[in-house]
């Protein structure tokens, strides 16, 4: 009887100890700061500092920490989520502006976003089913009123997206995680019978519009192109003048439980990662409730993709609605599924505050639970288009078509400080600036190095230490800047 109650007390424990989704965990193997270097990559305004590195730094014993000096902790035994990949999506827009640039400069862009080492390593994309804002014009891929879907054909994206999307991911080395969101369905399926102004689906298409989905996949992946997973709408509550469809929460909810979700399984599509609400974090936590609270409906989700426009209303940004999501529904993934500045104005292509708004969002986004980042349009040309309803906005890269010449933003540096040095499979690990002027966050590769980014959105440089336990470098940081610090270098 002893033994028996001390093998219950053991299996106990061990189901009490065991790591269940969302929580910190200690690495398997302990990180050592023994023998390594670190090395600084800066982008900084006023300056030419550019992802630019200047030598190696040593650690150093830390002898006691002083209230009076900045500090940024790290602790690589401490590990949260698992990075799916950062990117860009590779909409209509991207892909018809592409198409103008002379090869050599197509070349030139390919290799600057999807190269992991002379570029910024994109491993992520996003595309749209059906036309969307950033096409120059709105189409289905069906013939109007074709309830059974016979007429299906992936032929509009045959010109531009496809082409474009197949040298993305040979640039990335054969694989690029790559996700679709509807912005509409078809005008005939729609109670306000257009692609545009909101609307909502008509019950009676609900079944149509759910194997539209598994039609898309299927004509994709003949093309050779793996979808990865969809979204289940685009921006659900927005009533927008281009391709937009109203979802409410239990509208939602029941779609996806009852037609997408089981449609996508009886197609043999169960793999496919399916990402609910697609729009701000204002709403995110009723939107999760909803959702995730009704096992039918969570078992086929994945996750929640989410955007930053929030403050459209005049407000800030709700980083923390992610975070409460995150630790309400562990088990449950949260992926940026967009984010662009606007509106659109050629004088501001250097604007510092371009670059600053993805670094801010992008460390406050990790270290809420995000598990991957994903920017809105990968180009644009200098109109900040094509778009067909004069929705114009930024890209990190802008392409003047009329010279063929590449534009490149600081929002591409100020993300290439997270997509090239941080790669799927990275775990976020605790990280902890001691004032409030440097926001920071750090993540432990899959190869055993230590990226930590810090961005300084103040106007005077900052010395700081970064502490791995006793051990410790000097670091200084200009005024309006971003800096990864990469450890194992």
């Amino acid at each position: 009887m002893k033994n028996a109650l001390l093998i219950l007390f053991v299996l106990i424990l061990m189901s009490c100890t065991q790591n269940k989704p969302g929580e910190t965990r200690s690495a398997v193997n302990k990180f050592t700061t023994e023998g390594k270097n670190v090395t600084v990559f800066t982008t900084a305004d006023s300056t030419q500092l550019r992802l630019s590195t200047a030598g190696t730094l040593r650690f150093q014993d830390l002898d006691k920490t002083i209230e009076s000096r900045i500090y940024v902790f790290v602790n690589p035994s401490v590990t949260f989520q698992t990075l799916l990949g950062i990117g860009g999506a590779l909409t209509d827009a991207a892909a018809e502006t592409f198409a103008k640039l002379p090869a050599e400069k197509q070349a030139e862009l390919l290799q600057a976003y999807y190269d992991p080492y002379k570029g910024i390593g994109y491993t992520l994309g996003r595309t749209n089913i059906n036309s969307c804002d950033f096409s120059s014009a709105s189409y289905t891929y069906v013939e109007e009123g074709d309830k059974d879907l016979k007429t299906f054909s992936i032929a509009p994206d045959m010109h531009y997206k496809i082409p474009l999307i197949k040298k993305a991911i040979a640039a990335a080395g054969g694989k690029l995680t790559l996700f679709a969101s509807p912005w509409s369905p078809p005008a005939f399926m729609k109670d306000n019978n257009n692609m545009l102004h909101g609307g909502k689906l008509k019950p009676e298409f609900f079944q149509s519009w759910a194997l539209y989905y598994t039609k898309f996949i299927r004509s994709y992946e003949k093309e050779g192109i793996p979808v990865w997973g969809i979204t289940v709408q685009n921006e659900p509550m927005a009533t927008q003048t281009w391709e937009s469809c109203i979802y409410f929460a239990e509208d939602e909810r029941d779609f996806l439980k009852n037609f997408l979700g089981p449609t996508m399984a009886k197609e043999g599509l169960s793999d496919k990662k399916i990402i609910v609400w697609d729009h701000n974090r204002d709403l995110i936590a009723q939107r999760a409730e909803a959702i995730f609270s009704d096992p039918e409906a969570a078992k086929y989700a994945w996750g929640m993709g989410f955007h930053w426009y929030e403050d459209w209303s005049g407000g800030q940004q709700m980083y923390g609605n992610v975070g409460l999501v995150h630790n309400a529904y562990p088990d449950k993934n949260l992926l940026f599924t967009e984010g662009c500045r606007g509106p659109f104005d050629p004088a501001r292509y250097y604007a510092w505050d371009l670059g600053e708004s993805y670094g801010k969002s992008m460390i406050n986004d990790f270290n809420n639970g995000a598990v991957g980042w994903t920017d809105w349009n990968i180009l644009l040309d200098e109109t900040g288009g094509p778009n067909h309803v004069g929705n114009f906005c930024f890209a990190p890269v802008h392409a003047d078509t009329k010279t063929g010449q590449l534009i490149y933003t600081n929002s591409y540096y100020y993300i290439g400080h997270f997509s090239r040095f941080v790669k799927p499979g990275a775990k976020r690990i605790m990280c902890a600036p001691s004032r409030s002027q440097l926001l920071s966050t750090a993540f432990l590769n899959p190869d055993g190095k230590v990226a930590v980014i810090v961005m300084n959105q103040g106007d005077t440089k900052t010395s700081y230490n970064l502490c791995f336990g006793l051990k410790f470098v000097a670091v200084e940081i200009p005024g309006h800047s971003i800096q990864t610090l990469v450890v194992g270098e």
